[in-house]
């Protein structure tokens, strides 16, 4: 039985950065929302209808996918130095999928409880007056 193909260095580099990147950037994202400092933007976060409606929506979502994010990220990165451990082709290729894998799998979950925590909580009220109005208090509106 031949011995299987040794992984080249640079093969092994270049399949575990991508793991490893998205697992730091999981890992900050899922800490900041877990401790509630993930204030709403446009690009980390749980981001869907219900968490965008408000401020208090977005933080519940965030602080109930924090852990599964966080999570996420530390299979990512521990997916990128195993990947680098690995001395065998076929061995770098599972870890990488199986790794990837689970970090999407754990990160949709964490994403779809922090959704279902948003749509749980209050639907913030307008301000009174009428529809268009801003604030006024529904007195304003008549000085036109």
């Amino acid at each position: 039985m031949a011995a299987a193909e040794p992984a080249p260095v640079p093969i092994r580099l270049l399949l575990s950065v991508a793991p490893f990147v998205c697992g730091l950037l999981l890992v900050v994202t899922g800490y900041l929302g877990w401790q509630e400092r993930l204030r709403r933007n446009r690009f980390a976060g749980v981001r869907t209808s219900a968490t965008m409606r408000s401020e208090d929506a977005f933080r519940v979502a965030n602080r109930v996918a924090g852990l599964p994010v966080l999570v996420a990220g530390l299979v990512g990165i521990l997916t990128g130095v195993l990947t680098l451990a690995m001395s065998t082709e076929s061995a770098v290729v599972v870890t990488v999928i199986v790794g990837l894998l689970g970090l999407v799998v754990i990160g949709l979950a964490g994403g779809l409880l922090g959704h279902r925590a948003a749509a749980a909580t209050a639907t913030p009220s307008g301000p009174a007056g009428c529809p268009s109005c801003v604030g006024c208090g529904g007195g304003g509106c008549a000085l036109r």
